[in-house]
C-alpha cells in the first residue's frame, strides 16, 4: 500500500494505493485519523486500490465515526469495482458519502 496526501483549501485527499489488508489497515488508520484531527474536510481517494478487506472497511468507517464526531466532511472518491463491492457487501454504500472523482469533492474544500 501506497499513499499520497494532498490539500487543496480546506480539503485533505489522502490517495491509497495498492491493498488494504489485515497487514496495511494499522497505517491507514493512522493516516486517516492524523487527518480528521486537522478538522479539515477529509476524502479518500480509492481509485487505485484494487483490494480491500474487512479490516480496511473497519479503518474507514473508524475514520467516519471520528469525522462525524468534529462535525466534519468525510468522502469516499471514485472507489474501485472490487472495494465498491465489498463496501455495498457490508450495506455501507448508505452510510458513507460516496462520489465518483475527487472533483466532486471541491465545494468541501472551499
Amino acid at each position: 500500500m501506497t499513499h499520497t496526501v494532498t490539500t487543496r483549501g480546506k480539503l485533505q485527499i489522502l490517495a491509497l494505493s495498492g491493498e488494504i489488508d489485515m497487514q496495511s489497515s494499522p497505517a491507514v488508520r493512522q493516516l486517516i485519523l492524523d487527518l480528521v484531527k486537522k478538522k479539515t474536510a477529509v476524502v479518500i481517494d480509492l481509485s487505485a486500490v484494487k483490494y480491500m478487506d474487512s479490516s480496511g472497511v473497519a479503518t474507514l468507517v473508524e475514520g467516519l465515526q471520528n469525522a462525524k464526531k468534529l462535525g466534519q466532511s468525510f468522502v469516499l472518491a471514485a472507489p474501485s469495482g472490487s472495494v465498491l463491492g465489498v463496501i455495498k457487501l457490508a450495506r455501507l454504500d448508505k452510510v458513507f458519502r460516496i462520489v465518483a472523482s475527487v472533483e466532486e469533492c471541491d465545494d468541501l474544500g472551499a
